[in-house]
Parts: structure tokens; C-alpha cells; sequence
């Protein structure tokens, strides 16, 4: 089994580039299926996500084809069915937006229930309370969720909490819908943003993405386009932190530091100096961290997905640091993890950390438990003394292309191993 052999203790400096966004690029994937017309989008990330996701569209006769390793030209023109329950395509949560973008071309579609990692109640209800706004009859039987319409109509929707999920997937059934749709307390980030910009370049009346009334305006059909996604804050967020626990120097180059800056100011309040320029942020770590408090929230507050990174820094801080999660239940899994390193982390409710910081980590055998989790957990192991791994890096790979690689030009010792051999190998290198 794949896993990560790290050999912690450099500080990591250099520059690094940033893909494209794996949460904008699945929305955008999605939403291309919606016209007859070629569509050609760029900048996507290769990650297992994103190549689960052109499977699925595959098995319905979606014609993918790969200019390069960031580039798809899709070709929905030929779609044959409106099943999707493939083994695999279970594994990725955004395996809904083939719902939305499906009832609307089609009024009707049955996808297999989403999986993706497991970091607690991530409910469809808000997803299923907007296509039934919309006119849809929703029913879940053998594992599928099935959507069908006669016809969809616009309607004026609430979402009871702030989702992504739902926001994208209201946007896509609507586009196509007759009439006006209104998404009050829409999602704000910036691929919900991007899914819009991609459907208004196919001709989509949509106004007010990014703030949290969406307004639609149905339209006939959509045409063919070439788009570009935008960078991946997770990814360059990830980065920023690598620098400031490892007290390196790196610049994060093809990000849009707007969206970095509730990371950013958290990195400042932490004692970390950043400079910014029109598409890269410098983070520099010269000193022991300072602690700080943080709670996750929609954007523009503080990503959930940035809780395990923050968290990893926090833990070699001093001080006491209080890290809050309000977006998802079951996200500390982590923390039994970093325990085996020295951390002093306390769980309370379920929802609340009480970090105290210690002066080091000592290298231990860890698992990730998901995606971000299993990124942040490879961070800690750069800042320990010594020989760690990291194995289930499975979860890692879902969301980050070519992570190891990425590290290891910015100073890190690690390398992806799949045996007992490799892993000696590994070990005797380090140490000569």
C-alpha cells in the first residue's frame, strides 16, 4: 500500500505553483455536460476527484477528451443514459452536480449516493428541498437518488444553512428552468463564482454569485465555451502553512490573494511575515509561532478545510490556541494522530480544540483519516525530527496533484513508497 516516507527537520523554501481548483473544476466539469456544444476547460487539476468524476461522465456517453494533463475537451452531445451508480463514482461527493446538471438538460437523472471523506453529517436535504422547489419529484431507492420533472420552474429559495453543495447544484437545475430563481443565503466562495462564470459563458442568466442572493433567469439552451478555472485556495493555503511550521520561505505563486486572506491575516496574527503581489503571497516563518484563536466559517471566514493545517501550526505554537469547527461535526479525527507526536490537544463537544503548544514533534507511523486531515498530517511530519509515515494517502491524492513532488522542490525529504523495501531505502538515504 502507497504511503508517504518523510524525513522531517528542513524548513522549506522556494517557490511553488498552485493548480486549479479541484471544488470549482468539479462544478464546472458538471455544468459543461449541460450543452450539445463542445466545451473546452482548462486549468482542471489532476487528482483522483476530478478523473472519478470524467469517468462517471464517460459511462453515459459524455466524449472526454484530454488535451493535456489540465486541459479536457467534453462533448455531451451523445449522452445515452441518465444512470450513474458506478462503483466508483460513489467515492466522491460531488458526484451530486451530475443531479443538477442532468435534471436540468434532461429532467431527470439518478446518480448513486455520494460518498467523498468522512467527516461527519454532510446531509443532501438542502439539495433535494431546491429541486423540489423547482418542480422535481425526488425519491431515493437501491442507493441512487432519482430526480425527475415534467418541467422545472423557477422559484424563490432558502436555504436554511449556507452550502455549497446546494447552492451549485440549485444554480445548475436552474439555468435551464423556465422562469426566475432566486437562492437566498446562497454560498459565497469563490467556486461557486466560478461554476456561475462558467454557465454565464455558456450563455446563463445568472447575477449576484458571490454575495448571498443569487438571482436566475432561465434560458433556452446553452452554447459551447473555453474556460479557465481558477486557482485552488485549499492547495495555496496548504502551502502557506507548510512554510510557517517548517519556519521556511516559500512564495505561492498562481493564487488570487483575495481569496487567501482570512488564511493570510490568521498567518500575520501568528507571527509570520507575508508580502502579496498581483498573483503570489510570500509567507516567512523566522520564529516560533504565536498562538491564536479561530473559528471556521462560510466564506469569507475561515475555511473548514484549512481547520486541520492551522491546527498542525497552532500545536507548535506557544501558548494556548482554541480552534472551533461550525461548518462539519467528526473533524478531529485527526488529533489522535498527531497525539503519537507529542501534541497536547483536547477535544471538547466535539466541536472545540484547546490546543497547547509544544517546542517539537517527534516522528511517529500515522494514518490519514481524509483528505485535508492526511495534507496537514504530512506537515507536521516535515517540522519532527526523524523518520515518519503517513499511510491511506488515498484520501490525500483525491485532492492534491503531484503533493509530494511539490514539497520535495521546496526542501522536504519525502518520497511516495509502496513497500517494506523502498521504505529501508528510504531510511538509508536520510541518513547518509
Amino acid at each position: 500500500m502507497e504511503q508517504y516516507a518523510i524525513k522531517g527537520g528542513n524548513s522549506l523554501v522556494g517557490e511553488v505553483e498552485i493548480g486549479g481548483a479541484k471544488n470549482a473544476a468539479l462544478g464546472v466539469l458538471a455544468a459543461a455536460i449541460m450543452t450539445d456544444d463542445m466545451t473546452v476547460i482548462e486549468n482542471i487539476p489532476d487528482v483522483r476527484d476530478i478523473n472519478v468524476l470524467l469517468q462517471a461522465m464517460e459511462s453515459i456517453g459524455v466524449i472526454v477528451y484530454r488535451t493535456d494533463r489540465h486541459a479536457v475537451r467534453i462533448n455531451a452531445s451523445m449522452i445515452s443514459g441518465l444512470v450513474i451508480e458506478d462503483d466508483y463514482i460513489k467515492k466522491i461527493r460531488a458526484s451530486y452536480y451530475l443531479l443538477g446538471a442532468l435534471l436540468g438538460k434532461y429532467k431527470h437523472a439518478e446518480v448513486a449516493l455520494p460518498g467523498g471523506c468522512n467527516i461527519g453529517s454532510r446531509k443532501i436535504d438542502l439539495h433535494i428541498k431546491g429541486f423540489k422547489a423547482l418542480g422535481a419529484q425526488v425519491k431515493i431507492e437501491h442507493g441512487l437518488i432519482i430526480v425527475d420533472a415534467q418541467q422545472l420552474k423557477g422559484a424563490h429559495i432558502y436555504l436554511d444553512t449556507v452550502s455549497v453543495g446546494a447552492t451549485i447544484n440549485i444554480m445548475l437545475a436552474a439555468v435551464l428552468a423556465e422562469g426566475k430563481t432566486v437562492i437566498e443565503n446562497a454560498a459565497k466562495e469563490p467556486h461557486v463564482v466560478d461554476v456561475a462564470n462558467f454557465l454565464s459563458s455558456m450563455g446563463a442568466n445568472i447575477k449576484g454569485a458571490g454575495t448571498d442572493v443569487v438571482r436566475i433567469t432561465g434560458v433556452k439552451k446553452l452554447h459551447a465555451s473555453e474556460y479557465s478555472i481558477i486557482p485552488d485556495q485549499i492547495e495555496a493555503g496548504t502551502f502557506m502553512f507548510a512554510a510557517a511550521i517548517t519556519k521556511g520561505d516559500v512564495t505561492v505563486k498562481n493564487v488570487i490573494p483575495k481569496h487567501l486572506e482570512s488564511t493570510t491575516a490568521k498567518l500575520m496574527e501568528m507571527g509570520c511575515q507575508i508580502e502579496e503581489s498581483d498573483d503570489a503571497v510570500r509567507v516567512v516563518a523566522s520564529k516560533r509561532l504565536e498562538s491564536t484563536h479561530v473559528k471556521t466559517l462560510p466564506y469569507p471566514g475561515f475555511p473548514t478545510d484549512m481547520q486541520p493545517q492551522i491546527a498542525v501550526a497552532l500545536a507548535l505554537s506557544k501558548g494556548i490556541s482554541i480552534v472551533t469547527e461550525s461548518i462539519f461535526d467528526n473533524r478531529f479525527k485527526y488529533v489522535d494522530e498527531l497525539a503519537k507526536m507529542g501534541s497536547n490537544i483536547k477535544v471538547e463537544g466535539g466541536n472545540t480544540a484547546i490546543i497547547e503548544g509544544v517546542e517539537s514533534f517527534t516522528s511517529a507511523k500515522l494514518t490519514a483519516p481524509d483528505l485535508r486531515a492526511g495534507a496537514a498530517l504530512v506537515l507536521a511530519c516535515l517540522a519532527a525530527e526523524g523518520f515518519s509515515t503517513v499511510e491511506d494517502i488515498k484520501y490525500i491524492e483525491r485532492g492534491y496533484e503531484d503533493f509530494e513532488i511539490k514539497l520535495q522542490r521546496l526542501g522536504a525529504i519525502i518520497q511516495k513508497v509502496e513497500s517494506e523495501k523502498e521504505l529501508t531505502k528510504f531510511k538509508l538515504r536520510g541518513v547518509s
